[in-house]
């Protein structure tokens, strides 16, 4: 039986890829009678695989029995699966089959089975390796000719290393994986099976057929489906019965679809339709690195300062220690704070920014080169002064003066190294060349 004769008889929709590699994989398995393991989301259609196997392999004429191993308590799997003597346990009061025992000369399918307890998985690994199993409260041996087909939506193989699941019996159900992608990973078939599921609605429950404007379709197809193709058959059949319209638009299904309102984007599968998405994508990504690098920036800097200030700090006895000051004079890390410069991107040479010369330590406040000697020497001596009568609290300087003198003080400290000077002040380089461009255009 060929891929269209498949998908026509078990009504399984769809022309991607993905979908057509895995009734490919389907049709190889049916004809043996190996294990099978479907792995994918809740609601990709793994009971439809499973039917569509069992359907076109030799055993199509015996049973098939549906098993939801999260559905059973975990006290009553073991006599749901292999059956029960009678007198067993409180109120077995005849003997009953178990499904396997149910399921001879077919098969058997297992779906959720990351959900059976450890002990069930025991007994269900003996059935795979022996063919054989006892009913509960017996210990006669029943042989059973079954073929196994397993469906889980867990990963079962991180439930192993979690020890929530037995590696032997792990090997034992996943002999051939088929993975069915999510209804998001193959779009080209929610517009065909949107159809299907409104057509079928329509004739269930005599209702007018209703048709998808474009705006419907294109909301249709950006959309996640995270209930995948249980959910679309679920608006499929709202469709048909709640909206009066023949024709459907984008704002009648929008309130149908989980977790989107009237007034959300949403979220776009692949790449976007939208004009400017990915440059508002890209801006998105720039803004969080340049808020990373302001972060490391200002970790860096406070480090360097704490070592700094660690390794220059002088030993003094305790009587030889200040007394605590009331009040500060006045402040700088509070006065100029990195914060005045989130837009620095990166550091760029002071004479392209800011073009001008760097100040040397003959010229630290910026005057130009064509100051006579004469007034140079008067300029620090007034500044050596303003120093030292604002260190012996002579006089109180205005905050100008007193920003102008931490700078010059800091720059010959440090030898007219401005980096070691603006770390050594509390502010970065860059606040630094601006206070200085300041004041040598003051003066």
């Amino acid at each position: 039986m060929d891929r269209e004769a498949i998908q026509q008889r078990f009504g399984i929709i769809g022309r991607s890829a993905a979908l057509r590699n895995v009734i490919d994989r389907a049709r190889m398995v049916a004809r043996t009678d190996i294990t099978v393991l479907l792995q994918g989301e809740s609601g990709v259609g793994k009971e439809l695989i499973a039917h569509a196997i069992h359907g076109i392999s030799p055993r199509r004429h015996g049973p098939f029995v549906i098993v939801n191993c999260g559905a059973i308590p975990e006290g009553l799997i073991e006599s749901e699966l292999f059956g029960a003597e009678k007198g067993a346990y409180t109120g077995a009061i005849e003997r009953r089959k178990g499904y396997f025992e149910e399921a001879d000369g077919g098969t058997i399918f297992l779906d959720e089975i990351g959900e059976m307890p450890l002990a069930a998985q025991v007994r269900l690994l003996r059935v795979l390796e022996t063919g054989e199993f006892t009913r509960v409260g017996s210990s006669r041996p029943i042989k059973t000719d079954v073929r196994i087909i397993a469906a889980t939506n867990k990963d079962l193989a991180k439930a192993v290393r979690a020890g929530h699941f037995r590696e032997d019996l792990y090997y034992r159900i996943s002999t051939v994986i088929i993975e069915i992608p999510p209804l998001r990973e193959r779009r080209e078939d929610i517009l065909p099976l949107f159809e299907y599921f409104l057509h079928r609605a329509a004739q269930r429950y005599g209702t007018p057929l209703r048709r998808l404007d474009d705006s419907a379709r294109q909301l249709l197809l950006r959309y996640h489906w995270p209930g995948n193709v249980r959910e679309l058959r679920n608006v499929a059949e709202q469709v048909a019965v709640l909206l009066p319209r023949n024709v459907i638009t984008a704002d009648d299904l929008r309130p149908l679809l989980r977790g989107v309102s009237a007034g959300r984007s949403l979220m776009p599968v692949g790449r976007t339709s939208e004009a400017g998405g990915d440059a508002r994508e890209r801006e998105l990504i720039y803004r969080i690195l340049l808020e990373l690098r302001l972060d490391v920036h200002e970790v860096k800097a406070l480090l360097h300062r704490l070592v700094t200030a660690q390794e220059r700090r002088p030993e003094r006895r305790p009587e030889q220690l200040p007394p605590p000051a009331e009040e500060p004079i006045f402040r700088t890390s509070a006065t100029w704070t990195e914060a005045e410069d989130v837009d620095f991107v990166e550091e760029v040479p002071i004479e392209e920014e800011l073009d001008f010369e760097p100040v040397e330590m003959g010229n630290r406040s910026g005057l130009s080169d064509s100051t006579s000697d004469t007034a140079d020497e008067t300029s620090k001596a007034d500044e050596q002064t303003a120093i030292s009568g604002l260190l012996n609290g002579e006089r109180l300087p205005t905050l100008a003066e007193a920003e102008r003198l931490l700078i010059v003080e800091a720059l010959k400290r440090y030898g007219g190294n401005r980096r070691q000077a603006a770390r050594a002040l509390g502010i970065s380089e860059r606040t630094l060349y601006r206070k200085l461009k300041e004041i040598d255009e003051a003066l």
